[in-house]
């Protein structure tokens, strides 16, 4: 079996959900005869006609409201952003409403809102947004944030059989960069559950998203210096794999957080606060964070550089906890 990308693992994704259930959807900007701004669902309206594959007005509330009145209704609508980095306009439509619908009247919203997220693309602060930690706070979401091929198919379709809403963001810097061989069959991921991307024995990288090919790069440098890294990626950060987090705690007793959004307020911090509670008594060292600097991002390639997380970075921190 050929290895595709991550673009063409969620294209996958989409094509195959649609054919299996007649009530998934898909409604967005551009995304019909266009066929999305990074071509994610091209060849669908061709495929599956012009009432599932719906080009909509640019409204992102708009958007999220009319896939929420259809999904109480039993549809399976999947919407989809043009830059995640929009997501902002439709957060009341999503905390308000989207999340609360079940608590306050039993219905079931099965929706995915999708894009493309984060940076590395020189796309300056309106197109290269992580705003995870915005809803992390928000009961009644799920979220989810695949790193490689395999699993943003896998999670998709997880996230589109699920009953409640799920926002599946897609990181554009990996879109045509990973590549793998899809898994035989009908290929689930479940959501919330972590899984070990490297092996290792003295420090653990707590990770998700484009940050895991980070910490993998970083692992590989420190394995020469003969210090031995174990990688965890999330993938899922609503609901967290608590367990994965204890195990690795428990397995190396230090730890490095990295993610690429901004520092203050980010993941991170209740990532911590899980280990503290959890697992406290395992550590051997405080818990270091490599973020993003806390400023916008920049459009300049130098300066972004400079703010997000690099694999030196990820190096310098793993050195410090290794030392203590």
């Amino acid at each position: 079996m050929a290895e595709i990308t991550y673009l063409e693992a969620i294209r996958e994704a989409l094509f195959e959900e649609m054919d299996r259930d007649e009530n998934v959807f898909c409604l967005g900007e551009d995304i019909g005869v266009y066929g999305g701004a990074f071509k994610v669902t091209e060849g669908l309206q061709a495929k599956f006609g012009e009432k599932r594959v719906i080009d909509t007005p640019i409204s992102e509330i708009a958007i999220i409201g009319a896939a929420a009145g259809a999904a109480h209704m039993g549809m399976k609508p999947v919407c989809e952003l043009q830059f995640i980095d929009f997501i902002s306009c439709g957060y009341d439509m999503l905390t308000n409403y989207v999340a609360t619908a079940r608590y306050r009247a039993m219905l079931p919203c099965p929706m995915v809102v999708r894009g493309p997220s984060g940076g590395y693309v020189r796309g300056g602060p309106f197109h290269s947004q992580n705003p995870e930690a915005a809803f992390l706070h928000t009961p009644g979401l799920k979220m989810v944030y695949p790193s490689t091929a395999s699993d943003a198919k896998g999670l998709l379709k997880a996230a589109i059989r699920d009953e409640d809403c799920v926002l599946f963001f897609e990181h554009k810097y990996l879109y045509r960069r990973i590549k793998e061989e899809m898994p035989a069959g009908d290929h689930v991921v479940p959501i919330g559950k972590a899984r070990v991307a490297r092996e290792g024995t003295d420090v653990s990288i707590i990770t998700y998203a484009a940050t895991v090919w980070k910490s993998l790069e970083a692992a590989a440098e420190l394995e020469k210096e003969g210090i031995s890294v174990e990688v965890i990626d999330l993938r899922s950060l609503a609901p967290m794999d608590d367990e994965a987090i204890v195990a690795t705690v428990k397995k190396t007793n230090r730890v490095l957080i990295v993610h690429e959004d901004t520092r203050t307020g980010g993941v991170a911090g209740e990532i911590t606060a899980r280990i503290n509670e959890l697992a406290f008594e395992w550590l051997d060292a405080p818990i270091l964070r490599v973020t993003a600097v806390d400023v916008p991002l920049p459009y300049s390639p130098p300066l972004e550089d400079y703010v997000l997380p690099q694999t030196a970075d990820i190096v310098k921190a793993v050195r410090r906890l290794a030392a203590y």
